[in-house]
């Protein structure tokens, strides 16, 4: 009786250690299963969208295009340093490619628009930016007023001291410029037609004309149509990418992307890449222009086009002179 009481705690003991790894097994594929989709919701970038560009604002959504292997450009001004264009900030903007690889990968939302206007009439989220402008409106001419004022003071003064009278008194100088000054701090009027307005950004959409906002007010993105040369370049576009390739625009370039082995951060572009259907003709004095191009900025110039089996075909150019 006691071998058999044994043996049953045994198998007890077995099940209950069998039940322990399977709890323990099941804790961690849901480990697993968390992480993974944590993953991919921080691979998802969050769009926001003005009229048709897109544009990426947050930090994390910027590393993650750059993990992906996606360049754009930035377009905003440094808050330190606004007045210059060599190094720029965000907002990132997106390749009409870059967007379509993006959403065709699941790897990218639209952020929810906030305090946009309605086309048929005006709409209650409308109400707050309108008096938040007009309160910056009122700080800014109460600021402009005060500036002002002290202009025309330090250009008083000025005009007074220069004609100051050898035979008056130091006194009666300054009284006659405290008066002056007095009289001037109660009569000046700033007029509001002289307000200087500077606007840090200006966005298509907001005119007051209801056509112009169901104009600009298209489906998203505007980009998306049926074009074969947008298609082509998409082909293309993606193509390259999943060979390992990094593109940027080339417009400066005459071609439609620059092509790089690597991080354009760290290598520089090896080739101009121009997309053409198969069935484009083009004109010899333009493959001459954009081979004679790359060759001066030392750069390879590609013939890109997609063929109907789902491949790309690839043709070189190299200057090598007149014959």
């Amino acid at each position: 009786m006691e071998g058999q009481n044994q043996e049953e705690q045994n198998q007890n003991q077995e099940e209950q250690n069998q039940n322990q790894e399977e709890q323990n097994q099941n804790q961690e594929e849901q480990n697993q299963n968390q992480e993974e989709q944590g993953k991919r919701l921080a691979l998802v970038v969050g769009l926001s969208l003005c009229d048709s560009a897109p544009l990426l604002w947050r930090v994390q959504d910027l590393r993650t295009i750059r993990s992906l292997g996606l360049v754009g450009a930035l377009l905003g001004s440094l808050p330190r340093t606004p007045r210059q264009n060599l190094r720029l900030g965000r907002p990132l903007l997106l390749l009409p490619e870059e967007e379509r690889l993006l959403r065709e990968n699941r790897a990218a939302a639209v952020l929810p628009e906030q305090n946009q206007d309605l086309v048929g009439g005006a709409s209650r989220e409308g109400a707050g930016p309108q008096r938040q402008y007009e309160e910056e409106q009122q700080r800014s001419f109460q600021e402009q007023s005060a500036l002002a004022l002290e202009d025309r003071k330090s250009a008083l003064l000025r005009a007074m001291t220069s004609s100051r009278a050898g035979s008056e008194s130091g006194t009666g100088f300054d009284e006659a410029l405290q008066r002056r000054l007095l009289d001037l701090d109660q009569n000046f009027t700033f007029p509001q037609s002289a307000l200087a307005v500077q606007l840090s950004t200006t966005r298509a959409g907001l005119s007051y004309c209801p056509e112009a906002r169901a104009f600009l007010q298209a489906n998203w993105p505007v980009r998306a149509q049926d074009d074969p040369c947008c298609e082509a370049r998409y082909q293309v576009f993606r193509d390259l990418r999943g060979r390992g390739f990094f593109l940027t625009s080339a417009g400066k370039f005459g071609g439609d992307f620059l092509v790089y082995p690597g991080d354009p951060l760290r290598f520089h572009a090896h080739f101009i890449a121009v997309c053409l259907t198969l069935d484009e003709s083009i004109c010899l004095l333009d493959v001459l222009a954009v081979a004679r191009l790359g060759s001066n900025v030392k750069k390879t110039v590609l013939l890109c086009s997609p063929a109907p089996d789902g491949a790309v075909r690839y043709t070189s150019l190299q200057w090598s002179g007149m014959v």
